[in-house]
């Protein structure tokens, strides 16, 4: 799939989730950052999960065949202490590493930690950091909303900002 005719790189930054998967698009030529699109997806929580995994998966599908992008960045799943959350958590972000592989794009994962380090150099920001330092950092007219989109565009900053060698491929 990739962008043989543009310039720069495109990035999608997904945060994954089985009520909300947040996404963010960016486009990067030298030093300039530009978004595209950034948003969630928000499968009915009336379905069941292999309805919602479905749609989060479609949704992906649809994103990559529009953006074209060069590469996927993900989040690293944490374990917490809810192991039925965190299965839940992995069948999601499981959707986006296949669908990222139809199109033979190489996906890469980071923490939550890293993007915030990235963005707003605190590994430990809030949510509301986040988004204030990704609206300027893009040059957004408004804070992106829902925080699981800032969440996704910072993923992607985060992997442009490390030239795009630091994040583990998967």
């Amino acid at each position: 799939m990739g962008n043989q005719e543009k310039k720069g790189v495109v990035v999608l930054g997904v945060d994954p989730g089985t009520i909300i998967t947040g996404y963010g698009v960016i486009h990067h030529e030298g030093s300039r950052f530009k978004a595209l699109d950034y948003g969630c997806i928000k499968p009915p929580t009336s379905k069941k999960l292999s309805d919602r995994y479905w749609i989060i998966f479609s949704a992906l599908l649809d994103l990559l065949e529009k953006y074209t992008p060069d590469m996927v960045v993900v989040e690293t799943q944490y374990v917490n202490k809810n192991v039925s959350s965190a299965m839940k958590l992995g069948m999601a972000r499981g959707g986006v590493i296949i669908a990222a592989k139809k199109y033979g794009l190489p996906i890469y994962e980071y923490a939550p930690t890293k993007a915030k380090l990235a963005v707003t150099g605190n590994g430990l920001a809030s949510k509301v950091q986040v988004q204030a330092m990704v609206q300027k950092l893009l040059n957004l007219s408004q804070i992106p909303q829902p925080e699981d989109a800032a969440d996704a565009l910072a993923l992607a900053i985060c992997h442009l900002h490390n030239n795009q060698t630091e994040g583990s491929e998967i």
